[in-house]
């Protein structure tokens, strides 16, 4: 068989194959930036890359190898929903910054030093970490920061059916003014 063809058939076949996981996966799994995405990224542009110019490798075996790595990734990402597997695979939210106190054990689990957290305070306008309500390592590796002016928060306070105990802990930094149902029972809120 042509080499030109071998490869060509192989590439179209890669190429089907990563539609088919968008399809099934949706286009948000591939537009967000984790750590495993980008594995699992590595390792389809090394199967596709890899295996696509070796002659020695039929058709049916790229097929199987491709399917086979799909199937993992689909699996994989059906589990994340998971309590314990969502926070092996994917981690949690880590509060770098609480009412204005760092939480130095917090950065160094998560790698951020002292230069890099106060470069991205500055970049939001803060002077200080005494201005900061909450800040907060998400999963992707952004820092989300709410400053000590600001309203409520913009989160949810379910997530995959379970409350977020910090969003209540942000929500109850605010004014008695602004908080509804302060006194009255939690189950009030839902």
């Amino acid at each position: 068989m042509n080499i030109y063809f071998l490869v060509g058939i192989k590439f179209i076949l890669g190429i089907l194959i990563m539609i088919l996981q968008i399809h099934i996966l949706g286009k948000h799994e591939f537009s967000v930036n984790t750590p495993l995405n980008q594995i699992q990224n590595y390792v389809l542009g090394g199967i596709i890359g890899g295996v696509i110019y070796n002659t020695s490798i039929s058709i049916l075996t790229f097929l199987i190898f491709i399917l086979v790595w799909s199937l993992v990734v689909i699996i994989v990402k059906l589990m994340i929903n998971i309590g314990f597997i969502k926070s092996l695979v994917v981690g949690n939210p880590i509060t770098l910054v609480k009412n204005g106190k760092v939480n130095v054990a917090n950065c160094a689990k998560v790698g951020i030093s002292a230069e890099q957290l106060m470069l991205t305070i500055r970049t939001e306008g803060l002077d200080s970490t005494e201005d900061i309500k909450s800040a907060i390592m998400e999963t992707n590796g952004k820092l989300t920061i709410i400053d000590m002016k600001s309203s409520a928060p913009k989160f949810p306070l379910i997530s995959n059916g379970k409350i977020n105990e910090d969003i209540l802990e942000l929500i109850a930094l605010l004014p008695p003014a602004k908080t509804k149902h302060k006194k009255e029972p939690l189950k009030v809120l839902f």
